[in-house]
């Protein structure tokens, strides 16, 4: 009987599949095959136990028979999920829908998808980790609790649609400060005083900067204004500038530690522009197996979701080599570059990311990858086997030139030796300074006070975030590109031209409540203990129904109670516009339930006011009072038709639309705010021409109708539609056939039923 082995992707299952051959079958469980329910909490709370309980969702149900009857057939199963936990929980939920005892389940783990790595796992099963699984459900459900409860908070006091979450929240809470931050900022001035210096026998000026005033140093903010400048400029007037000191020495640059998670979102979004979601997805698939010529589905690079800076002992060797083969001898290393990892929760036991093979060169295989796989995997390539590459040795020199007490410093540097910057290169600005002595007498072409400014913070892209979350010890590996990817797709932040990121009037405002109400939910700190707690549970110290518990009583007691004591419209953003010239009456911008929209008048006034949505790319702070008009105005009076029948554009639930003779037609291109009379009429008679042609017959004054729909003919009688027999020929239906069909489905719904949810499905 043969050897079941399961992992987590498909494209996995085929790598390894090549590697282990007959006797093996690799099948994979495409991710989780068990979660939380989407309709309810589906936490134990009342119990106070906090079990989950967990569900195989609808479109795993059939992946998971496939799983069942493959173990029955199959003498051995091995679970080959990811090596941290949440492939842990993967296997431990396979490991209950199967039925096998968990002290009996074989577990292999791996850090690269290469033969020998799977084979050598294969040799040293081990069992499942049940504190890693609890880590991992801990985190899954204290993260169902505050999204369960606290979101739908946010829906009523706010709008409908958000989200909150422990690290997504702590994330906008810095994204907005940062923010705040640049709005109050204030610019400082401050000055600093160059020097264009011309020794004798040399043809080109040397550029220096003061530096000291009778041997103070000057800092930053010591020359703040320019009467200090002219004072300087002024007692320099006339004299004689003398080199003063010479200093040269040489100084090592050693290679940074290789790639771990956050610090390769950091490097390929500084480095390639990559966000932090795709760097991760097609890290996903270097790891995964790419295609090679002449080695086949092979795995370029070890695990991409991890903390460590670890690399094993086979690939510094095996690099060393190549080192010595590629780039010689004085390139290589005498002992191996070890690196230890900073992050508290890291497990050595894993590795930094790497890649597979060390002579699998980046141009070597570059006709198998796409571009963004080519570009990626230089980088971890080239990253990974600097580390073992000798530092670099630059030559750094500097020379002062002095007159009445004040030194100027000119600096320079110039490359001795490469080592790893051959690699990985950085940026290095070569400076040769010319050969001058002590003492020597040195000519002042020129003097140059300057005038500078303070910058504002940056804005966060994903390298500066992903750095701050890490350094905070805010969330791990695999949440990073998920938060940010999060704080987008609710529309709490959006990328402006630099691809940076910009929160949006709804991140103020869901950030204020938290900070307020919640604060626990959104502090670092807390945010950061929570973490070392899931660290401290996986390491088997602590019991997670009892972390969860502590937590979630006062967490839910504070739920209620501002459930209670928040107004909504106290919370709600309103900003008045301005006047509308034609009704004299305010016109304000705010957020409600349902988005952004504009309100003409206000509640205290007799009429009711006017609302109107915003557009897509409008917001709350920026609308103008011109553009807010312009929605009030709908709905607008387009025309008439040659009946004499008003043509009314106007917007809906589904979009713009116009109106005439009690009928709708949809605008999809035009909009209702610009609309001419004859693009109107268009519309209509394309509508009407459309209508024609999907209706075939009409009875009974049209109260029956049959049609031809997108999946084929149909009966309609009102709202409900009916199947055609398949033996009728459409062309011969009458009444009396169409309600005869009529009264057959209704005595047999089943059929009915069906025909619509068939269709229903369909569109989907």
């Amino acid at each position: 009987m043969p050897t079941l082995v399961i992992v987590e992707s498909p494209t996995k299952a085929k790598t390894i599949s090549k590697f282990l051959g007959k006797g093996f079958i690799v099948e994979s469980s495409y991710g989780h095959v068990r979660d939380l329910p989407k309709s309810k909490m589906g936490v134990d709370i009342e119990g106070g136990t906090f079990k989950p309980s967990y569900r195989v969702p609808t479109d795993k149900t059939k992946q998971v028979k496939k799983l069942k009857d493959l173990a029955k057939r199959c003498e051995r199963i091995i679970f080959a999920t990811d090596e941290d936990r949440e492939g842990e929980a993967i296997s431990w939920h396979l490991i209950e829908i199967l039925g096998i005892d968990p002290k009996a389940a074989e577990r292999i783990v791996f850090h690269e998808i290469t033969k020998h790595a799977i084979l050598e796992a294969l040799k040293t099963p081990r069992n499942l980790d049940i504190n890693l699984v609890d880590a991992q459900q801990a985190r899954r459900v204290l993260d169902r609790l505050v999204g369960y409860e606290l979101s739908p908070l946010l829906w009523r006091k706010i709008m409908r649609g958000l989200s909150a979450g422990r690290v997504q929240s702590v994330s906008m809470r810095l994204i907005v400060e940062r923010e705040r931050e640049i709005e109050a900022f204030e610019p400082q001035e401050y000055w600093t005083l160059k020097a264009d210096f011309l020794p004798d026998g040399i043809d080109n000026t040397i550029e220096g900067k003061l530096h000291s005033i009778d041997g103070k140093v000057l800092k930053k903010f010591d020359l703040t204004q320019k009467k200090q400048l002219d004072e300087i400029v002024a007692a320099l007037d006339g004299a004689t500038y003398t080199i003063t000191n010479i200093a040269s020495k040489e100084v090592k640059r050693n290679a940074a530690a290789p790639f771990t998670t956050s610090k390769l979102q950091q490097e390929a979004n500084t480095r390639l522009g990559f966000s932090s979601k795709n760097t991760m997805r097609i890290a996903q698939q270097l790891y995964e197996g790419i295609t090679v010529p002449k080695e086949g589905q092979v795995g370029l690079i070890t695990y991409m979701r991890t903390d460590s800076t670890n690399m094993s002992q086979k690939f510094l060797t095996e690099t060393n080599d190549f080192v010595q083969k590629t780039y010689g001898k004085e390139y290589s290393l005498t002992a191996p570059n070890t690196f230890k990892t900073k992050s508290k929760g890291a497990q050595e036991a894993h590795e930094a990311i790497r890649p597979t093979d060390p002579s699998r060169t980046p141009d070597s295989i570059k006709n198998a990858l796409t571009s963004e796989q080519y570009r990626l995997y230089s980088l971890i390539w080239r990253k990974a086997v600097a580390t073992q590459m000798s530092p670099a040795r630059l030559n750094k020199s500097t020379i002062d030139i002095t007159a009445n007490n004040h030194t100027f410093r000119t600096s320079g540097q110039t490359m001795v030796f490469p080592g790893w910057l051959t690699l990985y290169p950085e940026r290095v600005n070569e400076t040769v300074l010319p050969e001058v002595k002590q003492d020597q007498s040195v000519n002042c072409k020129k003097l140059s006070p300057n005038q500078h400014f303070t910058e504002p913070p940056a804005r966060f892209n994903d390298a500066s975030l992903v750095k701050i979350l890490e350094e905070h010890g805010i969330g791990r590996p695999s949440t990073y590109a998920p938060t940010i990817a999060t704080l987008e797709y609710r529309g709490y932040v959006e990328r402006n031209d630099n691809k940076r990121l910009q929160p949006q009037t709804i991140a103020f405002l869901v950030n204020d409540l938290l900070v307020e109400h919640f604060p626990n939910i959104v502090d670092v700190s807390f945010t950061a203990n929570v973490e070392r707690q899931f660290d401290t549970i996986a390491e088997g110290k602590l019991e997670w129904p009892k972390m969860i518990s502590e937590f979630y009583g006062p967490f839910h007691a504070l739920i209620v109670e501002k459930d209670k004591s928040i107004d909504r419209g106290d919370i709600s953003h309103m900003r008045e516009i301005g006047i509308d010239p034609k009704t004299k009456k305010p016109v304000y911008s705010r957020i409600g339930p349902y988005g952004p929209f504009v309100q003409l008048g206000s509640k205290d006034d007799e009429e009711k006011p006017t609302f109107a949505s915003m557009e897509k790319d409008q917001s709350v702070d920026s609308i103008t009072l011109e553009e807010a008009i312009v929605l009030i105005s709908l709905p607008t009076l387009v025309g008439q038709d040659k009946d004499g029948n008003d043509i009314m554009a106007s917007k809906g639930r589904f979009g713009p639309y116009l109106q005439s003779d009690k009928k709708y037609y949809s605008l999809k291109e035009l909009s209702p705010y610009t609309i001419t009379l004859d693009e109107a009429l268009v519309v209509i008679k394309d509508k009407k021409e459309a209508d024609a042609k999907k209706q075939i017959h009409s009875f009974d004054d049209g109260n029956i109708l049959v049609l031809n729909g997108p999946y084929g003919e149909y009966i309609k009688q009102g709202k409900n539609n009916f199947k055609i027999p398949k033996d009728t020929e459409v062309e011969k239906l009458t009444l009396e056939l169409c309600k005869a069909i009529i009264v057959e489905q209704k005595k047999n719904p089943k059929k009915g039923r069906q025909r619509k949810t068939n269709a229903k499905k369909k569109k989907k």
